[in-house]
């Protein structure tokens, strides 16, 4: 038997029955799921020195466990000394087991390890059911050695799911146990 991540369990085991109930969906494939995890970073430093862009490439690959794409610049900003095509962030996309394990150490071991965590709130929905938030450190993942990192850097992360609603969206989330902040 292969390996299922224990998110994706729960998932399949408690929470499409429970959202099936709540939202009172006629089919379980109406019940909203969590297609793919989006991680990034903008490094408006790269311009100035490559360097930066490896590193992050790396540190991201550790966090994830799957390999990082530089992005590049769709057109020249002369203000930035910025030509199209330099590379100026770094991405990955993740799904299935991955996607699972990855939200499972940012629920349960990343998001508690930041500064002054009271919650995460709930404000990043935007209007089609998916969730955008954003880290201040890489650090607070435990892959991360921080006497090796060489710059502190932040991300985004986007949860991409096939809800129609961000009320929807957000009961998935929470069902998943992400600590959204009580109002």
């Amino acid at each position: 038997m292969s390996y299922v991540p224990r998110l994706q369990k729960v998932y399949k085991d408690e929470i499409i029955s429970k959202l099936k109930n709540e939202f009172n969906y006629k089919s379980i494939m109406q019940v909203p799921k969590l297609e793919k995890i989006i991680l990034s970073q903008g490094l408006g430093e790269a311009v100035a020195d490559k360097k930066i862009i490896d590193f992050a490439i790396e540190d991201l690959t550790k966090i994830t466990g799957q390999r990082a794409i530089p992005t590049y610049s769709k057109k020249d900003v002369s203000n930035f000394k910025l030509r199209k095509g330099m590379p100026i962030g770094t991405k990955v996309t993740l799904r299935g087991a991955r996607m699972y394990e990855f939200l499972d150490r940012l629920i349960s071991v990343s998001l508690p390890r930041t500064r002054d965590f009271k919650g995460v709130p709930a404000r990043g929905f935007d209007g089609r059911g998916n969730f955008n938030m954003g880290v201040k450190e890489h650090i607070i993942f435990p892959e991360m050695d921080i006497d090796k990192v060489n710059k502190i850097l932040g991300m985004d992360i986007t949860f991409v799911t096939n809800a129609p609603t961000d009320e929807e969206a957000k009961a998935l989330l929470t069902e998943f146990g992400f600590p959204f902040t009580k109002k």
